[in-house]
């Protein structure tokens, strides 16, 4: 049985202002604690392994974990709501962080690959809650939606690697390891956080936008939220070039992120600079997306990943250039961020708004799967290239990674940009 899904209405704007709402708080308590794994999850995994290699492998871990987990957590909104997919998705991530106090307390490593890979979960679902935004957004404001959704989740970035000074505090109390206690916080704020998705987020937007008590999956059942992804992009040419957007940028953006940390200490760079320089790239990522989103509304999606796309070439430019000069490294780390921001704000809105209603939900899981298969492909890769080549020769590859959407966006006409039936 299904309801009128709700028009354009003053009861739809304040659903969707409550919406936002829930979903600031539900993400600002959660990314405090997904922020733990790429910066406390590789200190333990180096303490507990001696191991540079094993602790590079924590990384690989949560960013594997992410990109399946993408998958379930599409299929999930598409079949149960955003409400028990983002729960969901938030809960096992506190139950993988559980389980990293367990592992850093015994140094034991098979719990701690485990639960890293579990707290994947933790960033696939903040990563789904940005597609949340817009389903009740108006086509005019979904740029925006998302973009303030992408924007809180650098609370998260800033303060979950800085969780080991409350950690201290628990230490000193309860007696565990300054490590084990800091996965503590972080297991109790994502928990938090599906609490507050799955309490709060009443009624679901998702089934709200399209007035349905369940939304339809399209195709057999059992077919992953890849696999109607990839159908849709056979059919649908407008959801082919988001894709390859927000692919292209997240292969480019990891790979010479990753790598950057290791050319600057290669150049005598301190921990210090390598530190700066990965925190202003997250401020390029994150800290400009309220106006990213405000020009993806004003501009259109296409001319917004233009600019995007110009901006990385410059920071690839830049990188290929002058890579022994530090100040120089450090300004294309920072356009690195802000070009990936401006892809990936217009491609996920763009995504979203050309994706019929039937396949959105588990499509966009299907997305952020795919993303993150090819960012931590990417990562993985850098590593061999830059020690065989050179950062300039890493710069130069990464541009060819880009050729692709260069070509279409120059020789390929605009796409529909509005909302399918």
């Amino acid at each position: 049985m299904t309801a009128a899904p709700l028009t354009r209405s003053p009861g739809r704007s304040r659903l969707q202002r409550r919406t936002l709402v829930v979903l600031v708080l539900m993400q600002i308590i959660g990314t405090v604690g997904v922020g733990v794994a790429p910066s406390i999850g590789i200190l333990v995994a180096g303490d507990i392994t001696q191991n540079e290699a094993w602790a590079g492998l924590a990384r690989t871990a949560s960013t594997l974990g992410a990109a399946l987990m993408g998958v379930p957590l599409g299929t999930l909104a598409a079949r149960r709501g955003r409400r028990f997919a983002l729960a969901s998705g938030w809960w096992t991530a506190a139950a993988g962080s559980a389980l990293l106090v367990v592992a850093a307390q015994g140094r034991l490593v098979i719990p701690l690959f485990i639960g890293l890979f579990l707290m994947g979960a933790g960033l696939a679902v903040s990563l789904q809650a940005r597609f949340a935004a817009t389903d009740l957004a108006e086509p005019q404001r979904q740029g925006r939606s998302l973009a303030l959704i992408v924007w809180v989740g650098t609370i998260g970035s800033v303060l979950g690697p800085n969780l080991a000074v409350p950690g201290r505090l628990i230490s000193d109390a309860v007696g565990l390891d300054l490590y084990a206690s800091a996965f503590l916080v972080a297991a109790v704020c994502m928990a938090i956080a599906g609490a507050v998705a799955f309490a709060l987020l009443r009624p679901d937007p998702l089934l709200a936008a399209h007035g349905q008590v369940v939304v339809p999956t399209a195709g057999p059942r059992g077919r992953g939220a890849i696999a109607r992804m990839l159908g849709e992009l056979r059919v649908n040419p407008g959801a082919r070039y988001a894709v390859l957007a927000i692919v292209s940028a997240q292969i480019v953006m990891v790979a010479i992120m990753t790598m950057t940390p290791v050319h600057i200490t290669h150049q005598g760079g301190s921990v210090e600079i390598v530190g700066l320089t990965i925190s202003l790239h997250i401020v390029g990522m994150y800290a400009f997306s309220p106006v990213v989103g405000q020009l993806t509304d004003r501009l259109g999606h296409r001319a917004t990943i233009l600019i995007g796309l110009l901006i990385l070439l410059a920071s690839l430019v830049l990188g290929a250039a002058r890579p022994d000069g530090t100040g120089w490294i450090i300004g294309s780390l920072i356009l690195l961020g802000l070009g990936w921001s401006f892809i990936n704000v217009a491609g996920s809105a763009l995504f979203s708004s050309v994706v019929p209603v039937a396949t959105r939900a588990a499509s966009q899981g299907g997305v952020d799967a795919l993303s993150n298969l090819c960012g931590a492909t990417a990562a993985f890769a850098a590593g061999p290239l830059l020690a065989a080549t050179s950062f300039s020769v890493l710069s130069i590859l990464a541009i060819g990674a880009l050729l692709p959407l260069t070509a279409l966006l120059i020789v390929r006409r605009p796409h529909p940009e509005g909302p399918t039936p």
